[in-house]
C-alpha cells in the first residue's frame, strides 16, 4: 500500500491557565499536525511541539519542513516500509526531534492501522495500565495546595511539583503538602535545572522526612557528575530530563558511575517512538528505569508516548499529562483516564481521530 498524499498545518492552542517552570511562563502552545494518506483511504496522524529552549526547534520551524520536498516525495512510498523511511528522515532532519517526531508518528499510525493492529501491539504490549502524575506549575503556596486538593478529589495518586525558582519556597511548598496528604499521595519534583549543588543538598535534607518520589534534573546540563557527591548520590532517586535527548547520550548517563536512575524519554525531545526505544533499550541494558513525560501536546502524541511506554518492560513511571490543559485539542480519543490510571484503547494505530 502506497503513499496518497501528506498534509501539514499548525495550530496556536490556549491553555486552560499559564502554567510556569523555572525558566519560563506558557499561556498557549502552537502544536504542527501532520498526516499521511494512503491509497486506501487511511489517514495516520503524526504531531510535534517541540520545546524550543531545550531541543533547539520551534514549531514554525516543523511546519516549515513538513512542506519541504523532501517529506513531498514521500509520496508513492509503500508504507511497509515506513522504517526506512523513517531512518532517511532522521538523517535529512538531523537534530530536528520535533520535525522526526512528527513524521514517526504520522507512519506509524498508518501502518498500524493498515495492519490493523494498536502500536504498542506491534511493538509488543509488556505493561498493564500506570498511574500517570498530573503537574503543579510555579504558583503560590495556597494555590498549590488547592490544586493538589482539586487532582486528590479527581483521582489522581501522583502529583508533580515544578520548582526551581527559591529553594526556601520549594521546602515550605513539599512540608506543607505533606502536612496536608501525609501518605496519600506521591510527590514527583522537577526544579528544571533551577538548582544549585547547595540548593539540592539543602533541599533533601529539609524534606527527608516527606514522600518524595523522584526527582527530575535538578541541576543544569553539564552539571551531571556533581549528582556523585557522597550527601546527595542514592539519597533520593534522580532522573535525567533536559541532559537526556537521544541515544548518545542515554549511553554516556548508562555508564558507570551513573548519576541518574531513572531516564525521561520525550517523544518531541528524542524524535519520535524508533528514537524512543533505542533510548529504552540502552536503559535497560544499563539497569536502569523508564519515566515518559511530555510537553504541552495534542492527545495524539501523548497517546504515541503512552503506547511506546507500555511496550517498554523497564517503563516504571509515567508524566503523560500534557493535552489535559489544552482548550481545544485537534483529536480526540487515544486513552481512557481512570482514578489516575491510562489506559490505552487498543483501535488501530494510535486510536485517535479528529475533534
Amino acid at each position: 500500500m502506497r503513499i496518497a498524499a501528506v498534509r501539514s498545518y499548525i495550530k496556536k492552542i490556549k491553555l486552560t491557565q499559564p502554567y510556569t517552570i523555572a525558566y519560563s511562563t506558557f499561556s498557549d502552545v502552537e502544536i504542527v499536525f501532520f498526516e499521511i494518506e494512503l491509497n486506501n483511504g487511511i489517514v495516520g496522524y503524526g504531531t510535534a511541539s517541540p520545546a524550543e529552549e531545550v531541543v533547539g526547534e520551534n514549531s514554525q520551524q516543523t511546519f516549515l519542513n513538513l512542506q519541504s520536498d523532501f517529506v513531498q516525495n514521500m509520496v508513492g512510498r509503500d508504507i511497509c516500509h515506513f522504517q526506512s523511511i523513517i531512518h532517511e528522515s532522521r538523517l535529512h532532519f538531523f537534530h530536528l526531534p520535533g520535525t522526526q517526531a512528527a513524521i514517526d508518528l504520522a507512519l506509524h499510525d498508518a501502518f498500524c492501522k493498515f495492519l490493523h493492529i494498536s502500536v504498542a501491539q506491534f511493538y509488543g504490549i509488556k505493561q498493564g495500565a500506570l498511574p500517570t502524575s498530573i503537574t503543579i506549575g510555579i504558583k503560590p503556596l495556597d494555590e498549590t495546595l488547592e490544586d493538589a486538593k482539586k487532582f486528590e478529589s479527581q483521582g489522581f495518586k501522583i502529583i508533580k511539583l515544578k520548582m526551581g525558582l527559591e529553594v526556601e519556597e520549594d521546602i515550605e511548598k513539599m512540608l506543607q503538602l505533606h502536612a496536608h496528604f501525609s501518605n496519600k499521595i506521591k510527590i514527583r519534583v522537577d526544579p528544571n535545572q533551577g538548582y544549585t549543588l547547595q540548593d539540592l543538598k539543602k533541599f533533601l535534607k529539609a524534606t527527608s522526612h516527606t514522600p518524595v518520589e523522584l526527582i527530575e534534573q535538578p541541576l543544569p546540563v553539564g552539571k551531571e557528575l556533581d549528582l556523585l557527591d557522597d550527601d546527595i548520590y542514592r539519597k533520593a532517586i534522580l532522573m535525567a530530563d533536559e541532559s537526556l535527548q537521544n541515544a548518545k547520550s542515554a549511553l554516556d548517563f548508562s555508564q558507570a558511575p551513573q548519576p541518574f536512575e531513572v531516564f525521561n524519554i520525550k517523544l518531541m525531545k528524542c524524535g519520535g517512538i524508533i528514537s524512543a526505544m533505542e533510548i529504552a533499550n540502552i536503559a535497560q541494558h544499563g539497569g536502569i528505569d523508564l519515566f515518559w513525560g511530555c510537553n504541552d501536546e495534542s492527545v495524539l502524541s501523548i497517546t504515541a508516548a503512552l503506547h511506546a511506554a507500555y511496550a517498554c518492560t523497564n517503563t516504571k513511571y509515567i508524566d503523560l499529562d500534557g493535552s489535559f490543559d489544552l482548550q481545544d485539542d485537534v483529536m480526540k480519543g487515544g486513552f481512557v483516564l481512570k482514578d489516575g490510571y491510562m489506559y490505552i484503547n487498543n483501535q488501530p494505530g494510535f486510536g485517535v481521530e479528529l475533534n
